[in-house]
């Protein structure tokens, strides 16, 4: 029998994008309709998946926290004040295992400092959707294909002042949903992988107060690129994030010390349309919006105005301890709005160090509703750092 590839990739690219930004994101369906909540779905998803086990365990906020490799990924403007003159991780993240048991996050990032002001560093970020099988016409199996995306990220960071310093990362992201098979959409214009360049800016302040407890901020504008598309007219906007994080760290003596974050995150792409009661639609129609004109129109465009603008933006608290400079205990609470997803879990996790040069991260969530597919979400993290001027992180 023939394949019908028009009707399978049509059919396969509107269920990978619509489940990964659903049940993946722990989205909900109000009254049988889909996204009744105005949910923005941008693809390339992954990218807002924390690749790490420190900040992950803090209710994913990282903006603020204290300086190490995975900095690249929460703020790269960090880097340059890092206390360790090389530093590498790997990170590990199972992901949806409730659901599958082959997909996975992984994360390999690495920099080095060339002057007491400045590093340069890079990261891999790898999501594997494992294998899913291709079909029919009739619903009989075609084979299995491997779906996947990859961002690859080179950075820089330098201080401009004692207090204040400012990072940059310029990536190129690679989105194949559709592995090896090759066909065409419902138009007839071949499929292929959506694929763009991106950056972020980034910047960092440290008060180096001397008082009991000291404030850190950052604030991350990430993943600003064009619009992508995976073959035909349709583009898509990716998930850039404005992102600001504030930190107070209270050290207790020379090896104890606690710390208290506090991330908000805002997705910068347009907020779907609403139908009015005479069948009009209201607000931005994303398909006619440029990339630029879509994060800056996503201030104030959601339908409902600044109240749905609001629910809009995550939070993410979370606090670590750190004892004898050797063993960490975290935890953390991450909150979004039951109109705009309604992700809501607690994270836990702990952290290991070996000699002040090797690192071991762990972190799991849990989930406050119940059968959500992140349920059962953990994330392992192993690090390296040398030349460490005063044994603290």
């Amino acid at each position: 029998m023939t394949k019908n590839y028009s009707i399978f990739h049509k059919a396969l690219f509107t269920a990978l994008t619509v489940c990964f930004a659903t049940v993946a994101y722990g989205q909900t369906l109000v009254s049988g309709q889909l996204n009744s909540g105005r949910i923005p779905t941008p693809t390339m998803l992954f990218l807002n998946v924390a690749p790490d086990a420190r900040s992950a365990a803090m209710g994913d906020a990282g903006v603020a926290i204290s300086s190490d490799v995975n900095a690249i990924y929460w703020n790269p403007a960090k880097l340059a004040g890092a206390e360790k003159d090389l530093g590498f991780a790997i990170s590990y993240t199972p992901w949806l295992r409730n659901l599958v048991n082959d997909m996975a996050l992984y994360n390999i990032a690495g920099y080095k400092k060339t002057a007491k002001d400045q590093a340069f560093g890079f990261s891999i970020n790898y999501f594997d959707q494992g294998l899913f099988q291709a079909t029919l016409a009739n619903g009989t199996s075609a084979g299995n294909f491997n779906s996947k995306e990859y961002a690859l990220s080179l950075t820089h960071a330098r201080k401009l002042s004692n207090s204040l310093s400012l990072g940059v990362n310029l990536k190129y992201i690679n989105s194949n949903l559709l592995g090896n098979y090759q066909g065409t959409s419902g138009t007839g214009v071949a499929m292929k992988p959506a694929q763009t360049v991106a950056a972020d800016i980034a910047l960092y302040w440290n008060t180096n107060s001397e008082k009991n407890w000291k404030y850190t901020y950052g604030l991350v504008l990430s993943n600003i690129s064009g619009k992508v598309s995976y073959g035909g007219a349709e583009k898509n906007f990716i998930p850039t994030n404005l992102r600001a994080g504030v930190a107070a760290v209270k050290d207790i003596d020379d090896k104890n010390k606690l710390t208290f974050t506090l991330d908000f995150n805002k997705l910068m792409v347009p907020t779907p349309q609403s139908i009015d009661a005479n069948g009009n639609k209201v607000g931005t129609d994303p398909t006619t919006t440029s990339a630029i004109g879509g994060i800056f129109g996503s201030l104030f465009d959601a339908p409902d105005g600044f109240g749905e603008e609001l629910k809009e933006v995550t939070a993410s608290l979370g606090a670590e301890y750190l004892f004898n400079n050797t063993f960490a205990i975290r935890g953390g609470y991450f909150n979004e709005s039951e109109m705009k997803g309604n992700r809501k879990y607690f994270t836990m996790g702990v952290g290991f160090k070996l000699d002040q040069k090797y690192g071991f991260d762990f972190a799991y969530l849990v989930p406050t509703g119940t059968s959500s597919p992140l349920a059962n979400t953990l994330r392992v993290t192993l690090l390296a750092a040398i030349n460490n001027d005063n044994g603290k992180r």
